[in-house]
């Protein structure tokens, strides 16, 4: 497992089907090393606080698998990594092999996983039309959103590793399949909700489901 590819970007004005606003879900790939703190890596930064970042939210990871399943669905030139937004475009770490609560270190950085991706229309506004977001559940290709642990400094090619396992060996895959309804068992529901590094207000959700 290792990082492709660190991708950045700062607020940037849209238009978007009559909408009006800034974004920051436009990254783009940076060189060298790049430091992680609570908040966000080096040169990054999220423009609507409300919905977006926070120490639960401050760094998310792409597979670049997903890319590959992408490319046979949309018809593009442009697959720069950072194309969904992601912070790190990662290799061989799918949301299926992502422990929820799971210590990942990356450089001199530690990360835990916490949740998946669900997207905003933001993502519509990233390519220009509302195709992928309308399929994006459908896909199931969601990415993972990380907290920091540990500040440090992290680079495009370092390897990643899984230092500690959670007690509950539950995926962000998972997690999101059973938001969207794909698992509704409802002892299952409860092992979700039982987890510690769950936002209440997803947690509340599962609650809501049992």
């Amino acid at each position: 497992m290792k990082i492709l590819s660190v991708n950045v970007g700062l607020p940037t004005p849209y238009e978007f089907k009559g909408k009006t606003g800034l974004t920051s879900i436009f990254k783009s790939p940076v060189d060298g090393e790049k430091k992680v703190t609570k908040l966000n890596i080096e040169g990054d930064e999220q423009a609507d606080l409300t919905v977006h970042g926070g120490e639960l939210k401050a760094v998310y990871s792409y597979d670049i698998s997903y890319y590959a399943l992408w490319k046979k669905i949309l018809q593009r030139d442009d697959w720069t990594y950072g194309l969904f937004g992601e912070n790190l475009t990662t290799e061989h770490l799918p949301d299926d092999e992502i422990y929820a609560g799971g210590i990942y270190k990356i450089g001199s950085v530690y990360l835990k996983a916490v949740q998946p991706r669900f997207p905003c229309f933001k993502l519509s506004v990233r390519f220009a039309n509302d195709f992928v977001l309308k399929n994006f559940v459908k896909v199931g290709k969601h990415g993972t959103y990380f907290s920091v642990v540990q500040e440090g400094r992290l680079n495009t090619g370092d390897t990643i590793t899984l230092i500690e396992k959670p007690e509950q060996a539950i995926s962000i895959q998972q997690i999101a399949d059973a938001y969207y309804y794909k698992n509704t068992d409802r002892a299952f529901l409860k092992k979700i909700i039982s987890l510690n590094c769950l936002p209440e207000d997803l947690k509340q959700h599962f609650i809501d489901m049992l």
